[in-house]
């Protein structure tokens, strides 16, 4: 699957204390930034399996698992107000940068067509609903997505959806469990420039084979 770390610390030792950071940081400021309790005993969940798995097999699967919690909260609790340039800061974070860029705030609407690429595989491919993807604020792509069990609520927007990856091509491949066959899954795709993000593509849904 494609991914990338971007803003996370390179080594698995600087992420696990950005994590314990973020989990002093939020629950003090839970609140304030509107963080569920839920969330942050998820967090403290995760923190504690990679804090245990960290020189076992289990390593990578306990850290991709702690980076997509990471990358979820960022998303939905630290790219608006009401924190500050601290807040950004304590959690280790650079703050926002306000000066505009000549390549400026991706602006396009992008959505995926899903086909069959393997077992327990999908491919996605980028369509653009508006925008160019000429245009150089289109650098690259923010596939979310959530596998959803029959019986299991399904998303009603692309904020509930729960795993990410970034990708610069218009077309890549993801690839499931084996027990995630006959399950569900939903997309939704944002164009990313460094950080700066356009609108969010409508749900699209597949059955994983």
């Amino acid at each position: 699957m494609s991914t990338t770390r971007d803003w996370l610390p390179a080594s698995r030792e600087q992420q696990l204390a950005m994590a314990k950071d973020w989990q002093s940081v939020a629950t003090d400021k839970a609140q304030a930034w509107g963080i569920p309790a839920a969330v942050l005993t998820e967090l403290s969940d995760l923190i504690q399996t990679a804090d245990t798995a960290l020189a076992t097999a289990q390593c990578r699967a306990a850290f991709e698992a702690l980076a997509e919690k990471m990358r979820d909260m960022k998303r939905r609790y630290f790219l608006t107000p009401p924190l500050t340039d601290a807040d950004y800061i304590s959690l280790g974070l650079k703050p926002h940068n306000t000066t505009p860029t000549a390549s400026g705030t991706p602006t396009a609407q992008v959505t995926v067509e899903t086909y069959l690429a393997g077992r327990h595989e999908l491919g996605v491919k980028i369509i653009y609903v508006t925008g160019s993807p000429s245009d150089p604020a289109n650098k690259g792509y923010r596939v979310w997505y959530s596998v959803i069990a029959p019986g299991e609520t399904p998303p009603v927007n692309p904020n509930e959806l729960r795993k990410s990856f970034f990708t610069k091509r218009k077309k890549d491949v993801v690839e499931f469990d084996f027990g995630d066959s006959g399950k569900t899954a939903y997309f939704a795709v944002i164009v990313e420039n460094g950080g700066k993000q356009g609108p969010a593509g409508p749900l699209v849904s597949a059955l994983i084979p």
